[in-house]
C-alpha cells in the first residue's frame, strides 16, 4: 500500500511537468532609442509563437503623447491581415490576423512597425498593456497564450535627456531586442527534464509492480 501511494504522490507532482503550455510573446525590436527633439524613429513590434500556431494578435503600446506623437503604423509580412487604431492619445492599438483559420501561423517575425515623432527634450516609455493585449491559440477556445509584464517598458530619450554616446545609429545596446518575459531557461529545463521524468516514472511503476 505504501509503494503505491509513494507511486501516486510521484506523478501528482511531476504531473504538471508534462501539462506545460508553451507561451508566445511581443517585442520592441530596440531596448532603448536615443533622438533628437523634431527626428523621427521606427519602432518594430515582433512576435514569437513560442513553437505553436497562433490565428492572431491584437495588443495596446502606450506612450507619452506630450513627448511623441505617432507618424504613421505600416503593416509588416508576419499576419497577411493587420489593422490599427491612432485615435486615443497616448495609446495605439493594433490587430493582426490570419484570413483563413484553417492555415494558422508559427513562428517568430514582424507584425508592424510604427513611426513616432519626438516632440520636445525628456524621457518616455513604451509599454504593452498586458490586461487587454493577446496572442490568440488556435484552438476551438481561441485560448490567449501571451505572457506578459506589466514591468516592461523601453526607454526613449529625446533631445538633453539622450545620452549622445548611445545614438539609434551608434548604439550596440539598442539592437538588441527586448521581449515581455516568457518562458526562458526554466522553459528550457523543463524540455530536458521531460524525458528523464517519463523514463523515471516508467522504471519506478514497473519497479513497484514487479516487487510487490
Amino acid at each position: 500500500m505504501k509503494k503505491e501511494l509513494l507511486f501516486l504522490i510521484l506523478i501528482f507532482f511531476l504531473l504538471p511537468i508534462f501539462l506545460v503550455v508553451k507561451a508566445a510573446s511581443l517585442s520592441f525590436d530596440r531596448s532603448s532609442y536615443s533622438v533628437g527633439v523634431g527626428q523621427t524613429f521606427q519602432v518594430k513590434i515582433n512576435i514569437n509563437t513560442g513553437g505553436e500556431t497562433v490565428n492572431g494578435a491584437e495588443f495596446y503600446i502606450n506612450y507619452d503623447s506630450s513627448l511623441l506623437s505617432i507618424e504613421n503604423v505600416s503593416a509588416e509580412n508576419f499576419f497577411p491581415t493587420t489593422t490599427n487604431d491612432t485615435k486615443t492619445t497616448g495609446r495605439v492599438y493594433i490587430a493582426a490576423f490570419v484570413d483563413d483559420p484553417a492555415s494558422p501561423k508559427t513562428g517568430s517575425g514582424t507584425i508592424a512597425t510604427i513611426t513616432f515623432k519626438a516632440l520636445r527634450d525628456g524621457v518616455v516609455n513604451l509599454s504593452f498593456d498586458c490586461n487587454n493585449s493577446k496572442v490568440v491559440k488556435s484552438d476551438a477556445n481561441a485560448t490567449n497564450i501571451l505572457q506578459c509584464s506589466s514591468d516592461y517598458k523601453v526607454t526613449v530619450s529625446i533631445g538633453a535627456g539622450a545620452d549622445s554616446s548611445s545614438s539609434l545609429s551608434n548604439s550596440s545596446n539598442n539592437n538588441q531586442s527586448q521581449t515581455l518575459p516568457k518562458s526562458g531557461i526554466l522553459e528550457n529545463l523543463i524540455n530536458l527534464a521531460v524525458p528523464g521524468a517519463i523514463l523515471f516514472l516508467i522504471g519506478s511503476g514497473l519497479k513497484l509492480i514487479i516487487l510487490k
